[in-house]
């Protein structure tokens, strides 16, 4: 019996102590919770204030970011033109300016044109194939060592999904009807359509209505049907154009590296969650967006396909513009290695799952 009770001790002795370990563990995390330092950052977007998608996936970012961490990590989001201009979001974070900034990766393919690969590709892979490169396929190891050269650490910061070819004033037939035509289009669509002998204009959202409604430029692609509808392009243009330019664009919230770098462990695996949380609500919601404003396009707008000479022509254009930019840019041959590589592997898979699926299914 004394044994027996001695064992029983024991062993209740021994949980207890488990026990006492474990609340000490939770007490101490809880603690160490408790007294993290609050950090405030300010981040900068090339959006008007809540944008809607895109500018309100941001504020929603935020205010994940404020509710994961208990309250303290703050990030402050600055529309357009508060902090610093739309397009001047990139230096004012490498400069250690801002904190961090919200934007798309191809306006900055005047730093270094491999960036604009980052952002998407004419003719090329999709959001969730896009994302499945930089994630598995080594897409954004690559991404990170070029920003890093800016003092940058970019994180994935939403997808618009397919976009549409854009709007424009006049039909067109063949390719010379893109002859002289001033259209807003950036990244490697803008370079493919410069080779077919369109002048490619890059401006912020807020210019590009102002700019078709008074000729300035007689072409724009924006986004999609949601938020090209918002911005008034059916009441300034009347042909709408299917997209091949941005099959899958990629946008970013990226981060001054020497900050990012100085954010605890928890603060850092907080803001990555809660961009990759943005990201897919971000794809979700430009689906069903487009599809409702699609469905609810006013009669005047006529949707239009690009003539197969087009196509065609743009192709070619885009084999010379990525072998010239590889010849010349040694960081975007890389780059563009491993998207190719990236999808050859994943072509076969993609014909005989999505593409065949998809021909059955129509």
């Amino acid at each position: 019996m004394k044994r027996r009770d001695f064992i029983t001790s024991s062993v209740v002795g021994a949980g207890a102590l488990a026990l006492s370990g474990c609340y000490k563990e939770e007490n101490r995390a809880t603690k160490s919770s408790s007294v993290q330092k609050k950090v405030t950052l300010k981040l900068a977007t090339s959006w008007p204030a809540h944008f809607p998608i895109m500018g309100t996936g941001v504020d929603n970012f935020a205010k994940r970011c404020f509710e994961l961490s208990g309250g303290t990590l703050e990030i402050k989001v600055y529309p357009k033109n508060i902090l610093v201009p739309a397009l001047q979001v990139f230096d004012a974070t490498s400069a250690s300016q801002i904190d961090a900034f919200h934007s798309g990766v191809y306006y900055w393919k005047g730093k270094n044109s491999a960036f604009s690969i980052f952002g998407g590709m004419p003719l090329g892979l999709t959001s969730e194939e896009m994302l499945t490169w930089l994630k598995f396929g080594g897409g954004m190891e690559l991404w990170r060592e070029l920003y890093a050269k800016f003092n940058l650490y970019p994180l994935v910061g939403g997808s618009t999904g397919p976009q549409m070819g854009g709007w424009f004033k006049k039909h067109i037939n063949s390719l010379a009807d893109l002859k002289g035509l001033k259209m807003r289009i950036p990244g490697l669509g803008g370079e493919v359509l410069k080779r077919l002998g369109v002048n490619p204009i890059l401006l912020p959202a807020g210019e590009i209505y102002t700019a078709l409604e008074r000729g300035t430029i007689d072409a724009t692609e924006w986004v999609g049907p949601a938020l090209d509808r918002m911005m008034g392009f059916d009441k300034a243009a009347n042909y709408y154009y299917t997209g091949w330019h941005e099959p899958g664009s990629i946008l970013e919230i990226t981060f001054n590296k020497e900050r990012w770098e100085k954010l605890s462990d928890e603060h850092r695996a907080i803001i990555t969650a809660a961009s990759e949380e943005m990201t897919g609500t971000m794809v979700q919601e430009f689906r069903y967006k487009n599809a409702k404003a699609l469905a609810e396009m006013p009669s005047n707008v006529e949707i239009k396909n690009f003539p197969k000479e087009v196509i065609d022509a743009a192709k070619v254009a885009l084999k010379d513009v990525l072998n010239d930019e590889s010849k010349k840019n040694q960081d975007f041959k890389r780059v563009i290695e491993s998207y190719n590589k990236f999808t050859k592997l994943n072509k076969k898979w993609d014909d005989i799952s999505t593409r065949n699926f998809l021909n059955l299914r129509s």
